[in-house]
């Protein structure tokens, strides 16, 4: 049985005006995909969506999965599907993957010249909108489209690769997301990716993050499962709650 989500007041640089529901999202680029299932069905009880990175090796340079991977797991879990997507040219994919399944959609501001047709694109399908930002793009270049998104995906680590140190420098932009978001009293997740595990999560979850992406601290540990874990009872100390 999932322990539960967190919801609680937090103060910390940002003043927070309602609580946060901590979700934890283990990425599925580290899993093992010989035995991509039976990986996600071993994190399940700890997790609340999945987080799929997809990269085409242009925008990135990395090349994972496609809107075929993402049908699979459709089939296997009931957990919602979050799709990053780290590629050229997004919308020529969006209809793919929200016919495979895909509960949220997240695209890249630096992969767009109008953010605002991207969202309108996203949402024409039903699908959950997400907005992500790479560590060197300014908070600025997104904040006219934050109030449109369900998601505001803040990237801790460089796109293409996992297993790579979190980037404190990115929490002020975690920061502003929150403060942004509380204030004009919209329901936007505000999401972190890359370098999260047990101390980092803490660190951003105090900036105002409320969904934690997590592949190798997870899927990189003998037993996944616990590694999640301690990663939510690592929050839960922060915030002083009980995970039980």
């Amino acid at each position: 049985m999932k322990t539960g989500n967190c919801a609680v007041s937090v103060a910390s640089g940002v003043e927070r005006e309602k609580s946060m529901e901590i979700k934890l999202a283990p990425s599925i680029l580290s899993a093992d995909f010989a035995a991509l299932g039976e990986d996600v069905r071993h994190v399940t009880p700890e997790a609340d969506l999945l987080h799929v990175d997809v990269m085409d090796g242009h925008f990135v340079p990395n090349l994972t999965v496609g809107p075929a991977v993402v049908a699979s797991l459709s089939k296997c879990t009931d957990l919602p599907l979050d799709c990053h997507l780290m590629i050229e040219s997004p919308s020529d994919y969006y209809e793919q993957f929200a016919e495979a399944g895909a509960s949220w959609i997240t695209f890249h501001r630096e992969a767009t010249d109008d953010p605002g047709a991207e969202i309108e694109a996203i949402r024409s399908l039903g699908v959950r909108v997400g907005m992500s930002i790479s560590p060197d793009t300014p908070f600025e270049e997104a904040k006219p489209w934050i109030r449109s998104l369900d998601l505001f995906l803040v990237m801790s680590v460089y796109p293409g690769f996992a297993g790579q140190r979190f980037i404190e420098a990115v929490l002020p932009k975690i920061e502003s997301a929150r403060q942004l978001v509380n204030e004009s009293g919209v329901d936007v997740d505000i999401e972190v990716d890359g370098g999260i595990g047990e101390e980092t999560a803490a660190s951003a979850v105090a900036a105002g993050a409320n969904v934690l992406v997590a592949g190798s601290a997870i899927f990189g540990a003998s037993s996944p499962l616990e590694a999640a874990r301690r990663i939510r009872n690592a929050v839960s100390e922060l915030l002083g709650t009980d995970n039980d």
